[in-house]
Formats: C-alpha cells, structure tokens, sequence
C-alpha cells in the first residue's frame, strides 16, 4: 500500500534521515548494542516522600554483573567478514569504508562523513551476527553483506567458516546466511515486546575486535527513522563499528532487537542507537529462509492521520485509526469496497492506533491473507472482507542519488508512475522526499503528483530525470513544475544545481 502521512509528533518523534547511519557493513560502521542483566541484586530502601504523603517501602533491583548471561548467549554471536572487487565509493579516509552502490538504501547518509572517493580494490569489511539454529543459519545486516563477494563467520571459539547468503531484505535490513556444519550454538528471539527503561545487553564485534559487550536501557521504542514504516527500539548503550548486525539481548537471553543504525552529528556514537524489533525480524526471516525474499501484503488505500479536527467533523468519539482518502483504482481495498471517506479503525478485532500503524500491520502479512476490517462510514461502523495482493514494484527514480546520470539534478525526492501509485493516470507520484532536499524546501510532500517539468508534460519517473537533464544541459538553473497537491495545482519553482 502506498506510505502513510507520518503520525503527529505528539505522538512519535521523528528522526531526521540525514543524521542516521547505518553501523558496521562492508564498510566497517558498525553497531554496538546495549547490556544489561540480572545476576545479583541488592536492595536500597526508598524513604518516605514526606510527613504528609507515606510512600509505600519499595526497593529497586540493582544487577551486579552480566557475566552469567554473557556466558550463556555469547557463544551464538560471531563475526561476519566480507569481500567485494569493485569500484568502492567511500567516506573520508577509513580503509573500512563501505562501498556505497549507486541508489544504495541510505547511500547519502554515508556521504555527509567526509570526502567521497572511488578506486577499484578488494574491499574488506567486518560487521556482527548470531546463529539461530543449531544447523547455522545466522541473521546480520542486509548492508553488512550487501552485494559481498565472499562471507566468512568467525565463531567465538575462532574457528573460521564460509557462508553463504540465503536472502536478504534492503527496507528492513536484514539478511539471513548459512553456514555449513551442525551443532552450532544459537539463541531466540524474544517473543515479548521491550519496555522502556528495561536493561538492553549487546554482543558484537566492534572494531574486529572478536566478542565484545556493552549495556544500557531501552530509551524509547516506536521510532520512526525515515526507512518504511516499521517502528525501531531506541537504545543508549555506545555503538561501535563492526557491531551492525549484532544482537540486543535481554535479561532472559533472548534477542530483543538486530542493531542497525545510530543518531550521529559526526558520526560517532552519542549513546543513541536504533535495533530492528524481534518482532519484525521474526517475521523477515522466516520468509527469507522459506523463499530468499520477503513479499509484503498490499491494500491498495493512500490514507493520512485522524487528527481530533477530523474526528470531531467525522463524530468520531476518538482521534484514532486512518482515514482513507482514496482507495486505489484494481486494488484489493477498491475491489472489497472500500470508500474515500471511510476510517479504518481496527483489522481482524485488533484496533488500528493511527494510519502508520495501519501501513506496518499490512505490510508484515502475505499476499492472498484475508483480513476484516472494521471501518467507519457515515457514522455507522461497518465490516469489510478484504484478500490482500502483493505489493507492487515501484519504479522509482531518485534525483541525487546517481542512479542514471551523474549530471542529474538532485531534487532529493522518490518517484513512481501515478498509475501505478494509484493517483490517476496522469503525472508521476512523490513516494518519497528528502526532509532536507530543495524539494522539501519549496513545500512538496509525499503524495504529490509532478504533472509537468519545464512545459513537458510528465507519465514516467524517466521522463522527469529526461526533461531535467535536458533544460540543465541548455543553460537553466532551474525549472517550473506544475503540482497537484490534493485536489489543488500550483507551480513551483526549483533549483537545477546538481550535488
């Protein structure tokens, strides 16, 4: 289905993309997770609140070390090692760089670390991972293994293995390997949700180091930093290089979360680091083991956000759920019946919080499932049967990530046909745009449809990049495009400076 309006920021906090940065690939920025655990406790009496108000006696748990359940999971952790003969696109001078491939997910995250170069050597790169089964398969990174010639595992007892890649998923970043061999040791993943303030533990390989660990808590979970819609668990331990890939476990042993990415100024860590739910994880890679790639459910409904002006015109008792605003023409929402209009409130009896929620729950089921959802039309909630079709592939052509031509004008935003997309058979849909892009700057949002560039109407994401190399090649430092926002069109202007 196509993104939803991101939720109000009372409601989340969103990261800003060009201050995440994926940790420890083939390039060595890698990911450290937290600790933390309960092996002795002590207790620490809290003393009354004051002569009026008598606070109940309480204590507070305090670990005294991890080393019991390090003992316990470390094992299961090793290092993924790889190797790639290409050009490497990379970041300042670290030999460690990762090579970026030309529309790599989060490539212009990696450029604002330093200066770019590009030579043609074997790059080396060493991130973290954990067996899962006894007969080895193992998850990492979808960046950490990215387009790898060769991968080796070195298991904690230093004994080194090839492996291959099963499957890999670039919107969740994850990868599932497999090394050859039986009885190998492994861990779970957790089947309860983190709650925040819970002590986080991480084992990885930072810096190529071997097994290393570090703690904290999790700081915060349902974040949002700008990669689809899935919900990431914050964590305040140091994120290292090589950690990317690794595991966050809890206090029981199990795997909370896969590390992924940090919230960097500088590119370094500052205690603020993203994990990959185990939820989610779960559900990638049992696809990737079943089928080497993972297929997402479709819905076919461009929705926004309940807000409480729409609840109360709506005479909705609460601001929640999503508001359909256009159900796709030949999608399984259109053919069910879904109306503009209506608000989907919950799918098979479980409620819908806010329409990102909505898009997470959808896009974690199969295509051909069958779900009730429980919408609300003039005012009377009603039940429709809706068979969810795979997602489609979208063409997308990203302005300023030298996907085609060099020389293209980067206008920091994602495109796809508008029939396709869903918006009409005329123009090209935005899926996608760069907060801090020119495009952004001049007001344009997701869900926009660019009906023509410089005078020439537009069908296709190649006609756009065609007409602006064109009018930068004749002189022209920027062009007039013609939007339609909604049920409005308006002009805006751009800058052709290309970066």
């Amino acid at each position: 289905m196509n993104e939803p309006n991101p939720s109000s920021l009372a409601q989340r906090r969103r990261i800003s993309p060009r201050r995440i940065a994926l940790m420890g690939s083939v390039a060595g920025i890698a990911l450290a997770v937290l600790l933390g655990g309960p092996s002795g406790f002590r207790q620490i009496p809290v003393p009354a609140w004051s002569n009026q108000v008598q606070a109940a006696e309480t204590t507070l748990q305090h670990p005294a070390d991890f080393a019991d359940l390090i003992a316990k999971v470390k094992p299961a952790v090793v290092s993924v090692r790889v190797k790639l003969d290409q050009v490497a696109q990379s970041t300042g001078s670290d030999e460690n760089a990762i090579p970026m491939q030309p529309g790599a997910p989060m490539e212009k995250f990696f450029r604002q670390f330093g200066g770019e170069q590009q030579q043609r050597r074997a790059v080396t790169g060493e991130g973290s991972g954990f067996f899962i089964s006894a007969d080895g398969y193992a998850v990492t990174n979808n960046h950490v293994v990215d387009h790898a010639k060769t991968v080796t595992v070195t298991t904690d007892d230093g004994k080194i293995h090839t492996a291959t890649v099963v499957g890999t998923d670039p919107r969740s970043d994850l990868a599932l390997i497999k090394v050859d061999g039986g009885g190998f040791p492994y861990v779970k993943f957790s089947d309860e949700a983190p709650r925040i303030g819970e002590w986080a533990i991480a084992v990885g390989n930072p810096f190529g180091l071997g097994g290393t660990v570090t703690a904290g808590i999790v700081s915060a979970t349902g974040r949002d930093i700008g990669r689809g819609g899935d919900d990431y668990i914050q964590i305040d331990a140091p994120i290292n290089r090589g950690n990317s890939g690794g595991p966050t476990f809890d206090t029981q042993g199990n795997v909370m979360g896969v590390n992924t990415a940090i919230f960097s100024p500088s590119g370094g860590s500052v205690g603020i680091g993203f994990d990959i739910p185990a939820a989610t994880a779960k559900t990638v890679i049992a696809q990737l083991k079943d089928k080497g790639h993972v297929t997402r459910g479709w819905l076919g409904v461009q929705i926004q956000p309940v807000t409480s002006e729409v609840a109360d015109a709506l005479g909705l008792k609460q601001a929640a759920g999503a508001l359909v605003t256009e159900p796709q023409s030949g999608s399984p929402a259109a053919k069910a019946g879904v109306k503009a209009g209506d608000v989907i409130v919950s799918i098979d009896g479980t409620s819908i919080k806010d329409s990102r929620e909505l898009a997470q729950r959808i896009g974690i089921m199969s295509p051909g499932s069958s779900i009730r959802l429980s919408v609300i039309r003039d005012g009377s909630q009603q039940t429709i049967n809706v068979t969810l079709a795979q997602m489609p592939n979208q063409q997308q052509a990203q302005a300023g990530s030298e996907q085609q031509d060099s020389a293209t004008p980067r206008l920091g935003i994602s495109l796809a046909p508008a029939r396709t997309a869903g918006a009409g058979n005329q123009g090209v849909v935005v899926t996608e745009v760069d907060p801090d892009g020119p495009a952004a700057e001049q007001g344009i949002k997701a869900g926009d449809v660019i009906m023509n560039v410089g005078g020439i109407s537009v069908s296709t994401p190649g006609d756009v990049q065609k007409q602006l190399t064109q009018l930068q090649k004749a002189g022209k430092h920027s062009v007039l495009m013609r939007v339609r926002s909604g049920d409005a069109t308006h002009f805006v202007a751009l800058p052709l400076a290309t970066g």
